[in-house]
């Protein structure tokens, strides 16, 4: 879920939810919303909707994300694993919780090491969840776009995938809602440390650890200079060395990837919105490769990029044409960026172009209307998956993309700060105070009453030394 779609997600959510939350007797292998809740857990994998929020739902499907959909991340992976046995025994305590009848983890058919751990996993607790061996292909873990290759239903324009009777959950959430189970608090995130870096590792760092803190866990950098992605080289966000010492690890956070100054990718996502525009104008040859390799098309969307392109090209000024049918389709662009990273000859940027009508129309108050009828998916979507690794490759990472990450390392930082906002939703209320002596899962943010959110914790034992309307800041010392 991107970041840009948020209120029109909690709006979704919130008036699909069909089961209350309920204070239950809990036996071992069983898990609460309650629970949930009290952790602070948020999705893993995207924007961070309150699990238990997202999981307050009776489904027919349960999926669990293990698909990694970025290049070069590898979290996931590490989880599955080395986490095997908690991860099937979430995702058996969350289908009962849901009232699932079908629960999947789906993966890719090319994670060997992960199959075989969660095969042995499943036998070994007997457990109902079954594995769904996908494609190796971007971007295989869009929710939607796993809903349509395990069910085989497109989820509508504009819906959620609870339209067709399934929630999906990130793998590392699911490890969080194991912990959970056994009361303990959601303060530490594992992520994807790599790159240009000496050692690319799995970190488990605090919420609130710096970049830096996690750089030197894998040996840091020889580069003069570097930007860093924060997530994977598709969707994630590019910051510059400069803006990258204020980077601190979230609920959220699943990789920081180290890249050097002459990167491709750096290109693609340093160019000016003008210039994009100005490049619909000139250089599109309305081939349209955008739309024939558009993953939310070929499930049955109607969004058909290259004529958004087309109308720009013959217009002066982008808002005349917010009333457009096929300039209002933008709304569903996904963002994957498979448009203007792989399908464009002419390496212009129809994604960019894409989210600057997005950001018109919202400004206009314009909303997307789900289609009454069912969609299916069209038959050519067999044959237009695109691998990861060519993805890597024109992006230029692909240095980077066979690296095989097995150790993970524990961050001790002498120092967090905490974000109060972790999750879509409401910023938390700060609860402590500086000067206040504080313990690991202590409570430091609290969810404004009647709000959506999530609880934020301590990730570590100290003394809390500031305190503002946006962070929590803790050093290490005292204790109570």
């Amino acid at each position: 879920m991107r970041k840009g779609l948020q209120p029109r997600i909690i709006n979704l959510y919130q008036t699909a939810q069909t089961t209350p939350t309920k204070v239950v007797v809990l036996g071992e292998n069983e898990i609460a919303l309650k629970q949930i809740e009290a952790a602070g857990i948020v999705g893993c994998g995207g924007a961070g909707f309150p699990t238990h929020k997202k999981l307050n739902c009776k489904v027919e499907y349960l999926i669990v994300n293990a698909a990694e959909c970025e290049p070069l991340l590898r979290t996931d992976r590490w989880l599955m694993v080395n986490k095997a046995e908690e991860i099937v025994t979430a995702a058996a305590m969350t289908g009962a919780m849901t009232g699932a009848a079908h629960i999947y983890i789906a993966l890719k058919e090319t994670y060997d090491e992960e199959i075989n751990a969660l095969t042995e996993a499943i036998k070994k607790t007997a457990s109902p969840v079954k594995l769904f061996r996908m494609k190796n292909f971007y971007p295989a873990g869009d929710e939607q776009i796993m809903v349509c290759d395990v069910t085989g239903r497109t989820v509508p324009p504009s819906g959620i995938p609870l339209d067709v009777g399934c929630v999906i959950s990130n793998t590392a959430t699911m490890y969080s809602i194991y912990q959970a189970s056994r009361d303990q608090i959601f303060t530490r995130k594992y992520l994807t440390m790599t790159g240009a870096v000496a050692n690319p590792v799995i970190v488990h760092a605090p919420l609130g650890a710096s970049f830096a803190d996690c750089l030197a866990m894998a040996g840091g950098t020889s580069l003069e200079d570097y930007h860093v992605l924060v997530g994977g080289p598709m969707m994630g966000k590019l910051y510059t060395k400069e803006e990258a010492k204020n980077l601190v690890v979230t609920k959220t956070t699943s990789g920081f990837v180290v890249l050097p100054e002459d990167t491709e990718l750096i290109h693609k996502k340093s160019v000016p919105v003008a210039l994009s525009l100005k490049l619909a104008k000139t250089s599109c040859i309305q081939c349209s490769y955008c739309t024939q390799m558009c993953p939310r098309y070929l499930t049955g969307h109607p969004l058909k990029p290259h004529m958004i392109m087309r109308k720009l090209a013959f217009c002066e000024d982008p808002e005349t044409l917010l009333s457009d049918k096929d300039v209002q389709q933008a709304m569903i662009c996904s963002e994957c960026g498979l448009c203007e990273n792989y399908a464009c000859p002419m390496g212009i940027y129809p994604r960019q172009v894409n989210l600057y009508m997005k950001g018109l129309l919202r400004k206009q108050g314009f909303r997307y209307q789900k289609p009454t009828e069912p969609l299916q998916q069209l038959p050519e979507r067999e044959y237009r998956r695109v691998s990861s690794h060519r993805i890597a490759t024109r992006l230029g990472v692909d240095a980077y993309y066979d690296y095989k990450i097995t150790e993970c390392l524990e961050l001790q930082p002498e120092q967090v700060s905490i974000p109060l906002s972790q999750h879509i939703g409401a910023p938390c209320v700060p609860v402590v105070v500086a000067g206040q002596t504080i313990s690991e899962g202590a409570l430091v943010g609290q969810m404004p009453e009647n709000s959506l959110g999530a609880r934020i914790h301590a990730s570590i034992e100290g003394i809390v030394t500031e305190v503002t309307d946006r962070f929590v800041v803790i050093k290490k010392g005292g204790g109570q």
